[in-house]
């Protein structure tokens, strides 16, 4: 692996211990060039509950790499979280910087009604 992606993936790590002392469900995001990713995962870590992402059918036409798709699944995210029973969440932003994209996804599952 590259140096870049060890060194994300060592923040993912850091993130995700304290995430565990939370004891509430995590929602994770993976991000690549052309598409962006997210899960609801248990509380348990070993279910998971809710998944969306720009592979949807519901969200494949036009671009899928920009704001605002990550916008689009961070709402999908939020409808499904909640339609699973599901109101808290600790967001999981796997070592990624809080901007672009994950902020994007993030303020749109906020707005969706998610808590965290």
């Amino acid at each position: 692996m590259s140096k870049k992606n060890d060194a994300r993936l060592r923040r993912a790590r850091r993130g995700r211990k304290h995430i565990e002392t939370l004891e509430v469900a995590r929602l994770t995001v993976y991000r690549s060039p052309r598409h962006i990713y997210a899960q609801v995962i248990s509380v348990s870590g070993d279910t998971i509950e809710a998944t969306a992402s720009t592979l949807d059918k519901t969200l494949r036409d036009g671009t899928t790499g920009n704001t605002d798709s990550a916008a689009k699944v961070g709402a999908l995210i939020a409808e499904r979280a909640k339609a699973a029973g599901i109101e808290k969440v600790a967001f999981d932003r796997s070592g990624y910087k809080y901007h672009g994209r994950i902020k994007a996804l993030a303020d749109a599952a906020r707005e969706g009604g998610l808590q965290f």
